[in-house]
């Protein structure tokens, strides 16, 4: 019998039960908050995602009609928090080495004239793409330089260690946290910032509970996924999925609204615990590995054909997914190895064994790009 894989929906049956099964108490995300702050030095908030939390460090330490630097790639969560904070972003275009904005291109922004029409650019956000990190030394240079203040998006990355030995979190003026489906760390939902610097304006606390629905969606989540993954092999796991996404049973992560006045459910809050507490600081810490690929669409059939199925690959647009994509209004000419990215990227989560995907990778070789071209 073929194997079959519904990737981005595999959970393993003891990530199921503690789903599940984990009681909590509101001890156990005041235990997670005071981890935090002693981790990343700083006041912790808790959130209901990670969007919520980029947002909040945001609206912390900037003024409306701010503009900010944001990686040419990236996801719409992003996108969305910056303009709750009322905040315009200035995309970066990437490198196709680590999918990130390099200090050339950083500076070839700066000096266009264009950056500079209206607000001024008052910082910058660092997100680690799929858990590559940055020339940190080299940015905070820059952002030195111009006065820029950084934030760090730990949602790729929490517990990588830049080439100078220092965490991820540990270096800007906030570390924002996502416990999001098949991120760094994961507990389905959840969120956190933590204010290392002074910040100029005062933020309101999220102090409401999580809604009772969104718990019940989040506790069950893994073991719906893990359904569905089984029932591919006979062809019917897409057919659930579908219908649990209709009937609400299932969210999209990119459906995960923001939401600044509502707290983790408690139960994640420990499971994010549990989780912080393994993560050990290492300079490989990826979250995906990815490559770029001739005719995607064409190696995806192939896949598909041969029992993978991959759902969701990050990302199929520069700023994803694609149903809210034109509400972002990128300007793919100024990124355009972003807009290229997009196109070609195929890239599979860490979790699965080389085995598990041996034949997979067999299949994708077929089409990958030289890496010169």
């Amino acid at each position: 019998m073929r194997k079959n894989y519904f990737l981005g929906l595999a959970a393993n049956q003891k990530n199921v039960w503690r789903h599940l099964f984990t009681k909590a108490t509101e001890e156990d995300a005041v235990e997670l908050s005071k981890y935090l702050s002693r981790r990343y030095d700083g006041e912790t908030i808790l959130c209901k995602n990670g969007r919520s939390a980029l947002a909040l460090a945001l609206k912390a330490y900037f003024n409306k009609g701010d503009k900010i630097i944001v990686n040419g790639f990236t996801c719409c969560a992003v996108y969305e928090a910056v303009k709750a904070a009322g905040l315009t972003p200035v995309f970066a275009d990437i490198n196709k080495k680590d999918l990130n904005f390099s200090i050339n291109t950083l500076e070839q922004l700066w000096a266009n004239p264009a950056t500079h029409d209206g607000s001024p650019i008052c910082g910058i956000i660092i997100q680690n793409t799929l858990g590559n990190p940055v020339d940190i030394k080299a940015i905070e240079r820059f952002a030195g330089k111009h006065g820029l203040i950084i934030i760090e998006d730990l949602a790729h990355c929490a517990g990588l260690e830049y080439a100078d030995g220092r965490e991820a979190g540990t270096v800007g003026a906030a570390a924002v946290l996502s416990f999001g489906k098949d991120k760094s760390i994961d507990t389905t939902s959840g969120g956190a910032v933590v204010l290392r610097h002074h910040y100029m304006r005062e933020i309101k606390t999220p102090d409401e509970p999580a809604h009772k629905s969104d718990c019940l969606r989040e506790r069950f989540y893994p073991l719906f996924g893990s359904w569905c993954r089984r029932l591919t092999r006979i062809h019917l796991g897409g057919i659930l999925m579908k219908f649990l996404l209709k009937v609400h049973f299932v969210e999209r992560s990119a459906d995960n609204k923001l939401d600044l006045s509502r707290k983790p459910a408690n139960f994640e809050a420990k499971l994010a615990l549990e989780q912080l507490k393994n993560l050990k600081p290492t300079e490989d810490k990826h979250l995906r590995e990815f490559c770029l690929v001739k005719n995607r669409q064409a190696v995806l059939d192939e896949l598909k054909e041969a029992g993978y199925y991959f759902d969701g690959f990050w990302y199929e647009k520069p700023v994803s997914p694609l149903r809210y994509y034109k509400k972002v209004h990128f300007d793919e000419e100024s990124c355009p190895v972003a807009t290229e990215v997009a196109e070609k990227i195929i890239n599979l989560p860490i979790y699965y064994s080389k085995n598990d995907l041996k034949g997979a990778q067999e299949i994708i070789k077929k089409y990958t790009e030289d890496e010169n071209e």
